[in-house]
């Protein structure tokens, strides 16, 4: 495992406090103000529940990025659940198959830079997304 690579095995909700956690202080340490790091944790918190809620089990994988002339974080959220049949009906707004009020795809996808989403159905889904310091 490099330097700037975290990962965190996702089973439980205490491991989606973990990651969050987790999170916030890669954030930190990369000097992202204390109101992105909060989005970076929310987001974790949005994937890793996902991942707890659909799949059962996964991981989170944390990595420090370099683009031109900045750096931000990556998370990548991966499992080997069900998948996601529907993407496009995954990322509307208040669509649930689980009955949460939780974020979900679209919010995580707000909350962060980048959002790319890979899914086969009973194949499992990769989530990775990216916030820059401003």
């Amino acid at each position: 495992m490099s330097a700037g690579e975290i990962r965190v095995a996702i089973n439980s909700d205490q491991d989606i406090v973990s990651a969050r956690q987790k999170g916030r202080g890669m954030a930190s340490e990369l000097g992202f103000s204390s109101g992105d790091a909060t989005l970076i944790a929310t987001a974790i918190s949005e994937l890793a529940r996902n991942i707890v809620s659909y799949a059962g089990k996964g991981q989170i994988t944390l990595k420090v990025v370099n683009g031109l002339n900045r750096q931000g974080i990556a998370v990548i959220a991966s499992d080997d659940g069900p998948g996601i049949a529907d993407i496009r009906q995954a990322l509307r707004d208040g669509f649930s198959t689980s009955g949460s009020l939780g974020l979900g795809l679209p919010g995580v996808r707000r909350l962060m830079d980048e959002f790319e989403i890979t899914s086969q159905p009973g194949r499992g889904t990769v989530v990775a997304v990216k916030k820059w310091r401003q």
